[in-house]
């Protein structure tokens, strides 16, 4: 037994060595992997009390002890024998005393190892009174305890894998927090005001106290009374307690949100809060006091906000110091005080009336939140990192300007950012700055989403005002925001149209491309809200495109194409037709040009048409379908169409990016011609899957897919016929490149791949089934299941649930004249390739399936049970030995095993759901284990 243990320690001081090196990535997962399986290990109780005893144990290795005891008392505490669970408790309360005075760690880990163990023992029973007598009455060991006091809330509270039922926790937790808050109370109030105390041991007392208050465990009629409450204010005097201090405070208010049980506590809490607003402009130059501070004061704000409006003039300085914080020039500290002005803005939508004074606070709060939105006159001296930081922050503070305008009325807000602009605009160019523009328009631009869009008042004002704004690259594209923003209540007041394509139209010639990017979304918005009006447009737009439309940037470009397609789907279905055509004939004419050219294509030649098609794919898009019988303009559409598309992708079906748009494309292609396009759909799929053949693309599959999908219902035997070549062709290439291809390298084709087959087995099963190419479909989707691709894994398990739950395997006396076909090529899959379906089933269930996916795994293992239950009993054992113990523990694997033989021998076939589901919870709780185990930090 010695020179077992012996041989342990040595084992494990070797794989803790490996860290501390600088061991390759091999060598470390080794490493790891060895030292949890040993923590799982019931010789890891003894190894680890003796090394945690040792005075020559390495540090690591003693941490490691500590952590692992803590481990095992969450996980694997059913592995000591009940007489032994005292004597456990001993050890690790005389190894607590041991390592009084640290490494802390260690301290950590022993105190969470206690605190699980207190939980899931009810035969100690004064745990936390018997901690407190071994602990409490030397100073030395002060520390200690209230290290284990701070921990025992938050352990019992907050770690949910400790294995208890409800009820028992429920008592033990009442026991160990519930039944102990007043004497805690007392203890720390006793430690507070002991002689000789330091600042250290102050802020573990707050730090204790924090716990117990987070917790809810600590009753406020008693905190009131205890000399803690005042402490924690005294102490945010104090430059070492302050951080701890303002966080006791914080839950101390916190907890008193139930305002009517709480009133004598908060009588004593608010002028205390109050007092501290003079410090905010004391220590103005302090950041990290103001955080502080403006953290109490939000937190007051929100929780009594009911009684800031009752008792306006008693709470109203609260509001007072939160608009201060608010106004701080550090943008870190700002946004601590937005929660606070949001609650209160809801809280008085519900009000009839209200005190005057709020409206001035949130006034000034706009004026504030306007400040804070000014770029720095030097854009230069913000990293590209702050100014990502200052816009995504811009937008926070938006938020807040609509809290504004919930208590004050947008009418009102928007005039006030109006007044800024025309008060800065009154002194003239030479003497503003492009900030005291852009900023107040932002704020319009926040505010639009408010904006009545029958209003009258305040937009017409802001509509006539951009025309006028200075011409400057930032300005004119908030400007141009605006309009995006503005679009519904420019379709209420169309006369603003023709001056928005204008300012909109001048926006494209910007040479900055932000500008021009809020230009094309200005245009898409306006042309999608605005589209009845701008049928009258439609020329100029097309116009627009030949002419400017070259030299915009592509985003630009599909956008103003975009914007075009809204026109063209509010139009008349002739006429949309008609329009449609005239723009797509611009694009495909560019498509046939670079299809005949004699001599090479161009990397940039190959581009623009890449453009091209992606500008058609979202107006068709937009456009959507014209229903069963197409618009005189659209007859012949479909075959011309595709006939240019042939040669096109015959030609250039090698270029990925031009082949995944020109089948994005033809998607958009059958959904506007509908049953049209049945008359090119073998012609389509004979040049996809040859295409396919040539290149692996998987945008080929993925499109071949869709046309079954659309038209697999069709008789038409030459259509069947192309459906069973794309098939077999197909899976004849996928199976090629699984040969030399490692599945992780083609998730993209075995997913469009495996979409393909689910539209086969639904549409066409006749094809699916009866064909040559089943077995190897079959085998090729099983490699899919090794994947760590979440879509794909779904799909794959779909499509087996489809075969094997298959209606031609349910026993019938009349069945329709294929099914025996089918249910032939099934079984005969099935008894080449059971073996390795089982282990690829088994080993993503307690390995890398998705966790949704366990329902449709019950469904398939149920079918294999049912029809195929002699075999499974016999390919379970060698599967189940393949399985790692990391993912399934032996034990596990004896009861699944023994649980499904029984099922399977009594013809319970239903039982073995219940068997599927706990070795899935079995080993999601193994492989968490080992995901929490912070060993590399040992």
């Amino acid at each position: 037994m010695a020179d077992n243990q012996s041989a342990n320690i040595q084992a494990l001081l070797s794989a803790l060595n490996v860290f501390t090196r600088a061991p390759d990535k091999t060598s470390l997962e080794n490493a790891n992997s060895w030292l949890q399986d040993f923590q799982h290990s019931p010789e890891a109780w003894s190894t680890c009390n003796v090394l945690l005893l040792s005075p020559d144990a390495p540090p690591a290795a003693k941490l490691f002890a500590a952590q692992t005891f803590r481990s095992k008392v969450t996980y694997d505490l059913h592995q000591v024998d009940p007489s032994n669970l005292l004597p456990l408790r001993d050890t690790l309360v005389s190894a607590l005393e041991r390592y009084q005075s640290g490494p802390k760690t260690i301290i950590i880990q022993l105190c969470l190892a206690l605190s699980g163990l207190a939980l899931q023992l009810p035969t100690w029973d004064n745990a936390l009174q018997s901690i407190v007598e071994t602990f409490g009455a030397n100073p030395a060991t002060v520390p200690v305890l209230l290290q284990f006091l701070t921990i025992l809330p938050e352990e019992v509270s907050g770690n949910t894998r400790i294995p208890v039922t409800d009820d028992e926790y429920r008592e033990r937790s009442a026991k160990l927090l519930s039944d102990n808050s007043g004497q805690v109370l007392e203890l720390l109030s006793m430690y507070l005001q002991a002689t000789g105390v330091t600042h250290v041991v102050q802020s573990q007392i707050f730090d204790c106290l924090r716990s117990w208050l987070v917790a809810g465990e600590i009753e406020m009629p008693a905190f009131g009374k205890s000399p803690l409450l005042a402490f924690a204010f005294e102490a945010l005097a104090s430059e070492e307690l302050f951080d701890s201090a303002v966080d006791v405070v914080c839950e101390m208010i916190h907890e008193t949100q139930e305002i009517d049980d709480n009133m004598p506590v908060i009588e004593l809490i608010v002028p205390r809060v109050i007092a501290l607003k003079s410090r905010l402009e004391d220590q103005k130059d302090d950041p990290e006091k103001i955080r502080g501070y403006a953290k109490i004061f939000a937190e007051a704000g929100e929780t009594y906000r009911l009684l800031i409006l009752q008792h306006t003039d008693t709470f109203y300085p609260i509001v007072e110091a939160i608009g201060q914080c608010s106004a701080y020039p550090d943008l870190d500290i700002v946004p601590i005080t937005f929660p606070f002005w949001m609650r209160l803005a809801q809280t008085i939508g519900k009000k009839t009336s209200i005190s005057p004074l709020f409206g001035e606070a949130y006034k000034a709060l706009m004026g504030v939140v306007i400040r804070h939105l000014h770029f720095p006159p030097d854009l230069t001296s913000m990293t590209g990192q702050e100014a990502d930081n200052f816009r995504s922050f811009r937008h926070v503070m938006g938020d807040t300007l609509k809290d504004c305008c919930l208590v004050l009325g947008t009418d009102a807000c928007l005039l006030s950012a109006y007044g800024l602009i025309t008060m800065a605009l009154s002194r003239g160019p030479q003497s503003i700055s492009w900030q005291e523009i852009e900023a107040p328009l932002f704020a319009m631009r926040s505010m639009g989403a408010e904006v009545d869009v029958m209003d009258d008042t305040a937009v017409p004002k802001i509509m006539d005002l951009i025309p006028s704004l200075p011409i400057h690259p930032r300005v004119r594209y908030a400007a141009l925001l605006i309009i995006s923003r503005y679009t519904e209540w420019i379709n209420r007041h169309p006369d603003y149209i023709a001056y928005q394509l204008q300012y909109i139209s001048a926006g494209f010639e910007d040479p900055d491309p932000e500008v021009s990017a809020a230009a094309g979304q200005a245009l898409k918005y306006l042309c999608q809200d605005c589209k009845q009006h701008l049928i009258e447009f439609l020329p100029t737009l097309h116009t627009f495109l030949t002419t400017t439309g070259a030299k915009l940037a592509q985003d630009d470009r599909r956008q103003v194409y975009e914007a075009i397609a809204y026109v063209i789907s509010a139009m008349s279905m002739e006429k949309a037709a008609e329009s449609l055509r005239t723009f797509s004939l611009d694009i495909l004419s560019q498509i046939h040009a670079i299809s005949s050219k004699s001599t090479a294509v161009t990397k940039q030649e190959l581009k623009e048409v890449g453009y091209g098609l992606e500008n058609l794919e979202v107006m068709l898009h937009v456009v959507g379908p014209f229903g069963d019988q197409l618009p005189a303009a659209c007859q012949n559409s479909c075959q011309e169409a595709w006939s240019i598309f042939d040669t096109f992708i015959s030609k250039f079906a090698f270029d990925y990016d031009t082949s995944e748009r020109a089948t994005r494309v033809l998607r958009h292609g059958i959904t506007l011609f509908g049953h049209s396009a049945l008359s090119v759909a073998s012609s389509v799929l004979s040049r996809m899957v040859t295409s396919f053949e040539a290149t692996g693309f998987s945008s080929f599959l993925w499109i071949s897919g869709k046309f079954v999908g659309r038209f697999g219902h069709e008789a038409d035997p030459v259509l069947r016929n192309a459906f069973q070549t794309l098939y077999e062709r197909a899976t004849n290439k996928v199976v090629s490149l699984l040969q030399s291809k490692d599945p992780r390298d083609i998730p993209d084709v075995l997913e469009d791949y495996v979409q393909l087959l689910l539209q086969l087995i639904r549409m066409a099963p006749d094809v699916f089934f009866q064909s040559s190419a089943f077995p190897l479909a079959f085998r090729a989707t099983m490699a899919a299941l090794t994947l760590i691709h979440s879509d794909l894994v779904f799909a794959s398990l779909d499509l087996f649930r489809d075969i094997l739950t298959h209606e031609s395997l349910t026993p019938s006396s009349s069945p329709p004249p294929k099914f025996p076909i089918y249910c032939s090529s099934i079984k005969a899959v099935m008894e080449k390739e059971g073996f390795e379906f089982v282990g690829y089933m088994l080993s993503g269930l307690v390995g890398d399936f998705p966790e949704d996916s366990t329902a449709v795994v019950v469904t398939i293992f149920r079918a294999v049970a049912l029809l195929w239950s002699t075999q499974l009993v016999t390919w379970l054992p060698p599967i189940l030995q393949q399985l790692p113990p990391s993912s399934a523990p032996n034990q596990v694997k004896q009861q699944f095993l023994l649980d499904v033989t029984h099922s399977l021998n009594s013809a319970q076939y239903d039982k073995v759901k219940y068997s599927i589901l706990a070795l899935h919870r079995a080993s999601r709780k193994a492989r968490d284990r080992r995901r929490v185990t912070p060993l590399n930090q040992a």
